[in-house]
């Protein structure tokens, strides 16, 4: 276990002597949310943005599989930059990819699921920053506006030339529910595609694990186990079962405590084949008294004492630290 920690750490932390920079999955995912927003602002005016769009959904998916562990921290350490409305379709995409890779679905099947990821909400794109900084719940016009706004983005993207049926499709459902009781149309069971249903889950588990003004966020194990219950509820086995394997109650990413009283963030789970279950390995970020490691400290699970006692969040750890420091290269601005 020891050699394992090792190795793990040169790969974290990266050999400074060696070339080239490895390329940022923190810098590609910030780009291709620079891209979306720009083009999503304007997108009611373009009538040919089939192109652009794929290509920043394919720029994603190029994020994803150069560091999974990476792509996927970002979500709950708060680093893609932007507004919320943007940001979270960047991050339902990244969730989006590493389910449809799981269920090994072709490329051109993930492809058209990422770019409906980050367009999905185009519909009420405008109201969104509203939305945001409301201090109380929705009113019931602005309920009216989301319960409409899968619609209002699937004619926006066919004006703007998008003709793929299962990307308007997948826009069109992924607020849809198992049992009838979603919008805007009230479709259930075997009238939602696959591919809706994955959409839907990585927007609601987005959703629940980010912050915002009119509702907690939700820590990343709590959100894993209410998507388990309403998928298992759906009767999903599939989805159910990877979205466990690939994203777990302790993410990369994931503010925990020990059992032996470190804190620290996730930085690597290998996951069991089996069971979908596996070893973490932690990046000590404060010791049993709370105070900052001399260099640098890698704890296994499967160690005595190591185990995950409690998952924290951001205000509990107290600590700021930038991803480059604990992932090295790959996770630098």
């Amino acid at each position: 276990m020891n050699q394992q920690l090792s190795s793990l750490k040169e790969l974290v932390l990266g050999d400074a002597t060696s070339l080239p920079v490895p390329t940022s999955v923190l810098h590609e995912l910030n780009h291709a949310n620079r891209r979306l927003e720009k083009l999503l602002q304007q997108l009611r005016n373009e009538h040919n943005a089939d192109a652009e769009l794929r290509s920043i959904a394919r720029d994603v998916i190029h994020a994803v599989e150069l560091n999974p562990e990476i792509a996927l921290a970002c979500i709950y350490l708060n680093q893609i930059a932007g507004t919320y409305a943007v940001r979270h379709c960047i991050e339902v995409a990244v969730i989006v990819v590493l389910v449809a890779r799981g269920m090994q679905k072709q490329q051109r099947d993930i492809l058209t699921m990422t770019a409906a990821a980050l367009t999905m909400n185009v519909g009420m794109l405008k109201h969104h920053d509203r939305f945001q900084s409301k201090p109380g719940a929705l009113n019931s016009e602005d309920m009216a506006i989301v319960r409409r706004h899968p619609e209002d983005s699937a004619e926006i993207l066919k004006c703007a030339g998008i003709d793929d049926e299962e990307w308007l499709s997948c826009v069109l459902l992924h607020h849809e529910n198992h049992d009838g009781s979603g919008y805007p149309a009230g479709k259930s069971g075997e009238d939602i595609t696959l591919n809706a249903r994955l959409l839907s889950y990585a927007d609601r588990y987005c959703a629940q694990v980010s912050a915002r003004n009119y509702r907690c966020s939700l820590l990343p194990d709590e959100a894993l186990n209410r998507l388990q219950e309403e998928l298992a509820a759906d009767a999903d086995a599939p989805l159910r079962e990877q979205f466990h394997r690939q994203i777990g109650k302790y993410p990369p990413g994931c503010l925990v405590r020990l059992e032996n009283g470190e804190i620290g963030v996730i930085v690597h789970r290998d996951v069991n084949r089996e069971s979908g279950d596996g070893v973490l390995t932690v990046h000590c970020l404060r010791d049993a008294a709370g105070k900052l490691p001399p260099a640098v400290i890698l704890r296994s699970s499967s160690d005595g004492g190591c185990g995950i006692a409690e998952v924290l969040s951001e205000d509990q750890v107290d600590l700021r630290f930038s991803m480059k420091q604990i992932w090295g290269a790959q996770a630098s601005l």
